[in-house]
């Protein structure tokens, strides 16, 4: 009776662990963001499990389910179409629900996007702060109000359609010189990292159509004010 939180590879299927291996062959039932998806990637390990959905549609109505089947003496693996579950996730609300009804949840280490992309930026990671997608519509506003301020190097999840206007809009709240790396297909074969200033930045993605998964670490403030301290010195 338990809940595994399983992370699956973001790109390269080889990042996936051998534990992670272990455990997707000895659940009773694995739920998937999409089920074609996680389907594909057990067939490429060779594991053949029941596959039900859990997804941003459904999670509200299947959580209660779940949790009552795990309290049942189910086990049960719970993965998504990339990366590390319940991170800017709907995996966070049967988590959740696990823990308050006393069912054991353990979570595998394993993939992520934010942390290579974090590392592969350049930017200051001894403190930082993940703030996922930011709201679409209302509240987006907002949220970048009040991150004007931020000292800490700041983490984004963004959709390739959207890219060019959080750009824009860091320029605007952010500042136009403020240093930026965007990562795109990470672990994929046209991985790419894109360094440099905001207005640098909108100008290599403005010019193309942007394809593939998207992160965007923005060096905080306080970075900004060091730099121009140091430039003062030189």
């Amino acid at each position: 009776m338990k809940l595994y939180i399983v992370p699956t590879p973001i790109g390269n299927l080889e990042d996936i662990t051998l534990r992670a291996i272990n455990v997707l062959k000895s659940v009773d039932v694995v739920l998937a963001e999409d089920t074609r998806t996680s389907g594909n990637l057990l067939k490429h390990l060779g594991i053949s499990k029941p596959l039900h959905s859990y997804h941003i549609h459904n999670e509200h109505q299947t959580v209660a389910r779940v949790v009552e089947r795990i309290r049942k003496g189910e086990t049960m693996a719970l993965v998504s179409d990339a990366g590390t579950p319940a991170v800017s996730d709907p995996g966070f609300l049967l988590v959740r629900a696990c823990i308050r009804e006393g069912v054991p949840v353990e979570c595998l280490p394993g993939p992520t996007a934010f942390v290579p992309a974090l590392v592969n930026s350049g930017l200051p990671n001894d403190r930082f702060t993940f703030e996922g997608f930011l709201p679409h519509k209302k509240g987006r506003q907002t949220r970048l109000q009040n991150l004007a301020n931020e000292e800490r190097t700041m983490v984004f999840y963004e959709s390739p359609h959207r890219l060019v206007k959080a750009l824009q809009q860091f320029a605007e709240h952010f500042g136009a010189d403020r240093q930026v790396c965007v990562s795109r297909e990470l672990s994929k074969m046209f991985e790419e990292n894109v360094r440099g200033t905001v207005t640098e930045v909108i100008a290599h993605f403005g010019e193309k159509t942007v394809k593939g998964e998207i992160v965007i670490v923005v060096a905080g403030k306080a970075d900004e004010k060091r730099k121009s301290d140091e430039e003062d010195e030189d």
